[in-house]
C-alpha cells in the first residue's frame, strides 16, 4: 500500500522526500502522509480509500476548469476538456465581446494574448471560465512614487502613543504617526497586523494569531475618526512601561459599547445609513464574524475562552439551528459586534487619508499574517476553506531542533482551486482595501507551507505545495487593480528560484541589515541591494540597532533558556567579531568614521545604520520606530511567550517629536528627498 499511498500523495502536492537543514535527505511518514490527506479531503486509510482518492483527483483534473489565470500578452495553454473548439468568446468585465480562434501547440491548444488585465469571462463551446489576466508585474514603488526613491517607518499599532484616557494605541494614533512622518518628509509607514482577534479575550493579543484576516481588531477602532470628539466614560489607570491588554481592552470595549447604545438611540441619518451600507457589503462573511464574536463572548463568561472546538457541539457550525436560536435571542449584540467592525473599517481609511493628505506616495503598508487560528472565527465560518486539523510551522533547524507548530492553520490548496482562490482573495483585498500596500508574511508559503497534524510533533510534519503561478498573479492583479505596492517576507531558507519570481510579479523583497552578508561575512554594500527591495535595518522579531550592538539579543535567549552555555559563548564571540565588520561596512559608505564606539554607545552606531539603509539601491528603505528612536529592546522575541513581554513595548510618548526621532528623521529625509514642485 505504500506505493500507493506515495502516489496519491504526490498527486495531491505533498513533498514525500525533503532536506533538513544540514542538507541530509528526510521521508515523511505514512501516519503523516495519511493525516495530511485527510484534511484535504482524500481519504487514505485503506487500498480502497486511496484508490477512490486518486481517482477522485483524476476527475477534477480531468473535468476542466472553470478558474485559469494567465498574463497580460502570453498565450495560455488549455486543459484538454477546455480544448475540443477552435474558437473561445472573451467578455471583457468592463463591457464589449471579442472571438478568439484557439491556437495549436505541441501541447494541445492556447488561448491567443489578452492584452487588457481583469477578471474576464471566457466561452468554449458550453464551458464558461473566468480568466484572471494579471499584468507584467503589480503595482511598484517607482510607479507610485514618481520614480524616486522613498522612505517609510514600521510601527507596532499598539506601541503608538494614545491618546489621553486611552491605555494603547489606535488607529487615530496611527493617523496622527502617519501624518506627522509624512510631513517629515516619509512615503509610508508599514504597520503591525490590524487582523480581527478576539475581543473578549484580550490575553490573546499576538497581531499574528489571528481570528480572522477578513476584519480588524477592534480594539483599534477610533470614535473620534467617524463621531468627531466625543466624551465616553471610563479612563485608563497610569500607563505603566508595558502595555496591559486586559485592563485596557476592558476600557476601550466598555467605552465602545456606550457609543454603540448612543448611536442607537440617536437620529444620525447618514452614518446609520453608511452601517448598513457596511453590513450589506459584508454580507455574510460579516454576518458570521459578528455572530462568531457574540457566540464567543457568551462561552468566554460561561469560561470557555477557547476556541469554538470547546463549545457546545450544537454551537459548532454557523448554520445550526442552535446558532439561529441564539442569534434571535442576542441580536443587539451580534449587531453591537457588526458596528464595531464598521467603526474601525472606517477609522482605518481615515489614517490612511490622513497620510495620504500629508504627501506620503504609499500611505499605510498593511501586514498579512501567515495563518489564523484554528478555533478562531475564519475557519467557524468556512470550514471548507482550510486545513482543519493541521497546523502550519517550519521543520527543525539549527535554532529550533525540534521544529516549530505556530497553532495557525491556512487554507487548503484544494478548497483554493475549487472556490476560484475565492478565500485568498477575499483576504488579500481585505489587506488593501484601506492601505496603499500589503507585506505578506511568510511569502514561501505562496510556494509551499510546513503542516504538522494535531497531535504530532513538528519534526513529524510535511510540506504541501500551493499553486504558486495562480496566486502570484492574483497577487500582481490585485496589486494592479488597487495601486497598492506588495512586500513578500522572503527571509530564512528561500527555495531556488523564488526571489526571481516574485520580483517577476512586482514583490519587494526584504533584505535586512543583518542578513545582508558576502564572503567571510561581510556586510553587503549600500550599493549591491536589490533595486526592487524594501531594505530595512530590522524587523519586529529582530533585534533593534541598538540592542543588536549591546548584544541584547544574546542576552535575551540566554535568559529564557535558548540554547546551553556553549551556546551563548559563542554567540557572544560571533557578536564581538560582528560589530567591527559592520562598522567597517558604515565605515566604507560614508556613514560613520573613525573607530567602533564602546558596546554600550549606540547613538552613533543607529545613526549609521539608518544612514546605511537609506543609501541602499532599494527602491524602499523601512525604518522600524524602535531604531528610529533608538531603543534597545525588540517587539518580539521569537519562541517565548511570558518569558519576554511580547507585543506589550512602548515608544516613547513624544512620538516623532522625540528629539532623537526628529533628527534623524531629518537625515532620511535629506537622503531620499521628495521632488518639489
Amino acid at each position: 500500500m505504500t506505493d500507493a499511498l506515495h502516489a496519491l500523495a504526490e498527486e495531491a502536492g505533498l513533498h514525500i522526500r525533503w532536506e533538513d537543514f544540514r542538507g541530509r535527505p528526510e521521508t515523511v511518514g505514512e501516519e503523516t502522509l495519511r493525516r495530511v490527506l485527510a484534511a484535504m479531503g482524500l481519504p487514505a486509510g485503506s487500498e480502497a480509500e486511496i484508490a477512490d482518492s486518486r481517482a477522485q483527483l483524476r476527475e477534477e483534473t480531468g473535468a476542466g476548469l472553470s478558474f485559469l489565470t494567465t498574463e497580460v500578452g502570453q498565450s495560455t495553454p488549455l486543459p484538454p476538456a477546455l480544448a475540443e473548439s477552435a474558437v473561445a468568446v472573451l467578455r471583457h468585465e468592463h463591457g464589449g465581446r471579442r472571438e478568439m480562434r484557439l491556437l495549436p501547440t505541441a501541447g494541445g491548444m492556447a488561448l491567443p494574448p489578452v492584452l487588457e488585465p481583469g477578471y474576464h469571462g471566457l466561452e468554449i463551446g458550453d464551458h464558461h471560465v473566468t480568466l484572471a489576466v494579471a499584468p507584467r508585474h503589480g503595482a511598484r514603488v517607482e510607479d507610485v512614487a514618481k520614480g524616486r526613491k522613498v522612505f517609510g517607518l514600521a510601527a507596532q499599532i499598539y506601541s503608538l502613543p494614545p491618546r489621553a484616557g486611552e491605555e494603547f494605541g489606535d488607529f487615530g494614533a496611527l493617523g496622527a504617526y502617519a501624518e506627522a512622518a509624512g510631513r517629515a518628509g516619509a512615503d509610508a509607514v508599514a504597520m503591525s497586523p490590524t487582523h480581527a482577534l478576539f475581543a473578549a479575550d484580550p490575553s490573546r493579543f499576538s497581531p499574528y494569531s489571528p481570528s480572522t484576516r477578513l476584519f480588524h481588531n477592534v480594539l483599534y477602532a477610533d470614535p473620534a475618526a467617524v463621531f468627531g470628539e466625543v466624551d465616553l466614560p471610563g479612563e485608563a489607570p497610569p500607563r505603566g512601561d508595558l502595555v496591559d491588554w486586559e485592563a485596557g481592552a476592558r476600557l476601550k470595549l466598555a467605552k465602545l459599547r456606550a457609543l454603540y447604545r448612543r448611536f442607537e438611540a440617536s437620529g444620525d441619518t447618514q452614518r446609520r445609513a453608511d452601517f448598513a451600507a457596511f453590513r450589506a457589503e459584508g454580507g455574510s462573511l460579516l454576518e458570521n464574524h459578528a455572530r462568531y464574536e457574540a457566540l464567543h463572548a457568551h462561552f468566554t463568561a460561561q469560561g470557555r475562552a477557547g476556541g469554538f472546538q470547546d463549545w457546545p457541539e450544537q454551537y459548532r457550525h454557523p448554520e445550526s439551528p442552535a446558532v439561529e436560536a441564539f442569534c434571535r435571542e442576542h441580536v443587539e449584540e451580534v449587531v453591537f459586534h457588526a458596528f464595531l467592525q464598521w467603526l474601525a473599517e472606517r477609522s482605518l481609511v481615515e489614517a490612511q487619508r490622513r497620510s495620504k493628505d500629508a504627501g506620503m506616495a504609499i500611505g499605510l503598508i498593511a501586514d498579512l499574517a501567515v495563518g489564523m487560528d484554528s478555533g478562531g472565527s475564519h475557519v467557524w465560518s468556512r470550514r471548507q476553506d482550510v486545513l482543519d486539523g493541521l497546523s502550519i510551522g517550519a521543520p527543525p533547524d539549527l535554532l529550533g531542533p525540534t521544529g516549530q507548530d505556530w497553532g495557525l492553520t491556512n487554507f487548503s490548496p484544494r478548497a483554493l482551486e475549487t472556490t476560484h482562490f475565492e478565500p485568498f482573495l477575499a483576504t488579500l483585498r481585505a489587506a488593501l482595501r484601506c492601505a496603499g500596500g500589503v507585506r505578506i508574511d511568510h511569502a514561501m508559503g505562496l510556494r509551499r507551507l510546513w503542516v504538522v497534524p494535531k497531535g504530532l510533533s513538528p519534526k513529524e510534519g510535511c510540506y504541501i505545495s500551493y499553486p504558486e503561478e495562480d496566486m502570484l498573479r492574483l497577487v500582481a492583479l490585485e496589486s494592479h487593480r488597487s495601486g497598492g505596492v506588495v512586500i513578500g517576507e522572503d527571509l530564512g531558507t528561500v527555495p531556488p528560484g523564488f526571489r526571481p519570481r516574485l520580483d517577476r510579479a512586482g514583490v519587494l523583497g526584504m533584505r535586512v541589515l543583518w542578513f545582508e552578508r558576502g564572503a567571510k561575512g561581510r556586510f553587503t554594500s549600500p550599493r549591491r541591494y536589490a533595486r526592487h527591495a524594501a531594505s530595512m535595518t530590522t524587523t519586529h522579531d529582530l533585534p533593534t540597532v541598538a540592542g543588536w550592538w549591546r548584544g541584547n539579543d544574546v542576552d535575551w535567549r540566554e535568559r529564557v533558556g535558548h540554547g546551553d552555555a556553549e551556546f551563548h559563548r559563542t554567540q557572544h564571540q560571533e557578536r564581538d567579531a560582528d560589530r567591527g565588520k559592520l562598522w567597517e561596512a558604515f565605515v566604507k559608505a560614508g556613514t560613520a568614521e573613525g573607530e567602533p564606539p564602546p558596546v554600550a554607545e549606540t547613538d552613533p552606531v543607529v545613526d549609521a545604520a539608518l544612514g546605511f539603509v537609506a543609501k541602499t539601491a532599494s527602491n524602499l528603505a523601512i525604518v522600524p520606530a524602535e531604531d528610529l528612536h533608538g531603543l534597545v529592546e525588540q517587539p518580539n522575541l521569537p519562541g517565548t511567550l511570558d518569558e519576554h513581554p511580547n507585543w506589550r513595548r512602548r515608544l516613547p510618548s513624544e512620538g516623532l517629536d522625540d528629539p532623537a526621532a526628529r533628527r534623524r528623521m531629518e537625515a532620511l529625509a535629506k537622503a531620499r528627498p521628495r521632488r518639489r514642485g
